[in-house]
């Protein structure tokens, strides 16, 4: 049987309407980064699919007040604390003219519900949470003022408004922090997946892509690597990225005697970043903690694996012993390393490996990050439309539904926007249904007349990963 398997989240569902997006910086801002690089590929999707986009952000040195980046409008004014006045009175200026707001929270957030109606659907979107990094970067005086702006703060203004988290990590934190409105987890899209692996380094590399910053923590790997260096013949480190850290990072590496076995390559461009990464045996990651690891995904389109520590969203992007491997504590990192080349050294084993990376990485498009961000915004307008309770879509549990569709049921009746739908090649459908225990998703289903259907938890690989991926299914009764 043939479905016409119905697209709730269809970007084109935005269009002739006029969405808000509130950010930092833009993507041409000289410290822009993964999170400027999530919103602006949806941006530019959504105005690919007739929708109006506008950024308010900050201004650099440099940058023009307003400018057209892929058809996305830029209003640029203000710096590092100075972008939040210069966006409030935009917003003040701006008569309800938007259909739409997607407020990114940088640790600070805009408090964009202050000066808009509150009709205009309003969706927080967070990387991750910031309340560590205020103690450790500012006086006691100030982090005291980031960390109750970013929890209290935020609560008591946004209210019962939905939140994306990019994964089920930073959902996790918010939850601890007691936001207990809608959170919904959409990922971070990567690159195109390359037709083919290109052939690796003859002797073990390690390549890392990275900006040299202190939560990185990349001196904990060097401390590492030259433990693992000790055991592993010829074995090499690639760095590739600056940043403040470099000068130190480099001075360590003298100090540990490694010079000769790791090259600082600094900032470089995409295709000698991608040929450098595409030879290695492994990437790594001793990161404190992250959103999302962009770069361990990056990492494994190439079917480059990942060794990392096991911290808040590393831990999402790794599927532990498939895609990488995890490991619980620092002291323990140049042993594992050890381990991980070991096992890479076996060639059918790191074939195997290089293929679940690669299909894991299929599974995080730009495309279907910004069908997920169009149906929460689709949701939320929904709910300030008809005036429901958000409580009632705040569950964090979603369902994998598997099940033969009976002819002429009408499958879109029983979705949210929210909701993920994949045609099976056994001709089953799967849906993930977001928010919705297995009591809720055998009742949704058992309303068309689903007779008989697979139901299961999606555990965190299923929920980033989506209902039509062959990664993950054994995590379906995993905890998140």
């Amino acid at each position: 049987m043939t479905y016409a398997l119905p697209d709730l989240n269809s970007p084109s569902r935005l269009a002739g309407k006029h969405v808000l997006v509130l950010n930092w910086r833009d993507v041409r801002h000289s410290q822009a980064g993964g999170a400027e690089q999530y919103m602006h590929e949806i941006s530019k999707r959504w105005v690919q699919n007739g929708v109006q986009v506008t950024w308010f952000t900050g201004r650099d040195v440099g940058q023009a007040a307003e400018d057209v980046i892929d058809g996305i409008h830029i209003l640029r004014g203000g710096g590092v604390l100075s972008i939040y006045g210069h966006a409030a009175l935009r917003l003040l200026r701006s008569s309800g003219r938007f259909d739409a707001v997607v407020d990114c929270q940088n640790g600070i957030p805009f408090f964009s519900p202050l000066f808009l109606s509150g009709d205009i659907p309003i969706v927080q979107l967070i990387h991750h949470v910031h309340q560590e990094q205020f103690r450790t970067r500012f006086s006691p005086p100030m982090a005291a003022v980031g960390r109750f702006l970013e929890s209290s703060g935020a609560k008591t203004v946004y209210g019962q408004r939905s939140i994306v988290a990019v994964s089920p990590s930073t959902r996790l934190e918010l939850r601890k922090l007691g936001f207990a409105g809608p959170i919904h987890v959409v990922p971070n899209g990567t690159m195109d997946i390359p037709q083919a692996v290109a052939t690796r380094a003859p002797n073990p590399t390690i390549a890392v892509v990275s900006r040299l910053v202190p939560h990185k923590r990349l001196d904990l790997l060097l401390g590492q690597f030259a433990v693992a260096a000790r055991r592993v013949p010829k074995l090499r480190l690639d760095i590739i990225g600056d940043g403040p850290e470099r000068a130190r990072l480099q001075q360590l590496a003298m100090d540990l005697g490694l010079d000769h076995a790791v090259t600082f390559h600094g900032y470089q461009p995409n295709n000698v970043r991608d040929e450098l990464l595409s030879r290695a045996w492994l990437t790594a990651s001793t990161s404190a903690s992250e959103g999302w690891g962009c770069s361990v995904i990056e990492a494994a389109a190439w079917g480059v694996p990942c060794l990392a520590l096991r911290v808040p969203g590393i831990r999402d992007s790794v599927v532990d012993g498939r895609t990488g491997w995890l490991v619980e504590t620092p002291r323990k990192f140049g042993t594992a390393m050890v381990e991980a080349l070991t096992a890479m050294r076996e060639p059918d084993a790191a074939k195997d490996v290089s293929a679940d990376c690669r299909e894991w990485a299929s599974c995080f498009t730009w495309d279907r990050s910004t069908r997920l961000l169009t149906g929460v915004l689709l949701e939320e307008e929904a709910l300030r439309r008809e005036g429901g309770d958000p409580r009632s879509r705040h569950s964090d549990l979603s369902t994998l539904v598997r099940f033969e569709l009976p002819e002429g049921a009408d499958l879109r009746s029983i979705l949210r926007p929210t909701d993920e739908v994949a045609l099976m090649n056994d001709g089953h459908v799967a849906v993930l249904m977001n928010g919705r225990d297995e009591f809720e998703a055998f009742a949704a289903v058992q309303k068309i007349g689903v007779p008989a259907a697979e139901l299961r938890h999606a555990g965190r690989d299923t929920l980033l990963a989506g209902p039509g991926s062959a990664v993950a299914p054994a995590d379906a009764f995993d905890g998140q």
